[in-house]
């Protein structure tokens, strides 16, 4: 995974009151959890939405009075209405512990389908993923060059050495479907067959027509 690093601050108290003045100034109750003991702390709204918004996993380096946890976010918490995050938990990772991540999907390559007309449709953005952590790749590329209209890649056809896909394998990650462009196309190709003859052979005991 792409790693980046953060700062963040231990909370001198932990209740609601406590929680909204630090929303107010613009930082994000949070705890670190999956060690020893659970860390309440808060981090930079600002900082923390860069890493919200991207399609991309990111493993964190979370420096806490000058220690620094390995980790990554593992479920937040948004307003109703403002859809500001209020609260994150943070996964403590270790070296030899499997966790499960959502990675995002990327496909490579300009599908045959697609240039016969036909639409690439992505069922899966993001797939969840168990491993340990330094076998979790950035992205799980897709080649989709082959890939005619009607057919796909499903859950069964990507590997990531070392670990395992958690989505049911018969889920279709990305396929190509058919588009009237390309109904239209197939259409004018069997007119064109059919009229393109020098004219059908006779049938068995018929005479050919006279010229």
């Amino acid at each position: 995974m792409k790693t980046v690093s953060l700062s963040g601050s231990p909370r001198e108290s932990v209740g609601k009151k406590d929680a909204a003045a630090l929303r107010r100034d613009g930082r994000v109750p949070s705890v670190l959890y999956g060690g020893t003991e659970q860390i309440h702390f808060h981090i930079s709204e600002l900082e923390i939405k860069k890493l919200i918004y991207s399609p991309d996993a990111y493993e964190i380096h979370l420096n806490l009075d000058g220690k620094t946890y390995r980790c990554v976010m593992k479920d937040l918490q948004f307003h109703p209405v403002s859809d500001r995050p209020v609260h994150i938990d943070f996964l403590q990772m270790f070296e030899d512990k499997p966790i499960s991540v959502l990675l995002p999907v990327k496909t490579k390559g300009n599908a045959i389908g697609v240039i016969n007309g036909g639409r690439l449709a992505v069922n899966f953005r993001n797939v969840m993923v168990n491993g340990l952590p330094n076998a979790l790749p950035e992205s799980i590329e897709v080649d989709v060059t082959k890939l005619k209209i009607g057919q796909d890649v499903r859950i069964k056809d990507v590997t990531i050495p070392d670990c395992k896909i958690l989505q049911p394998e018969n889920a279709v990650v990305v396929g190509v479907k058919v588009t009237r462009a390309a109904m239209g196309v197939d259409e004018e190709e069997e007119e064109e067959g059919a009229e393109g003859g020098e004219g059908a052979p006779a049938a068995e005991g018929e005479a050919p027509a006279e010229s």
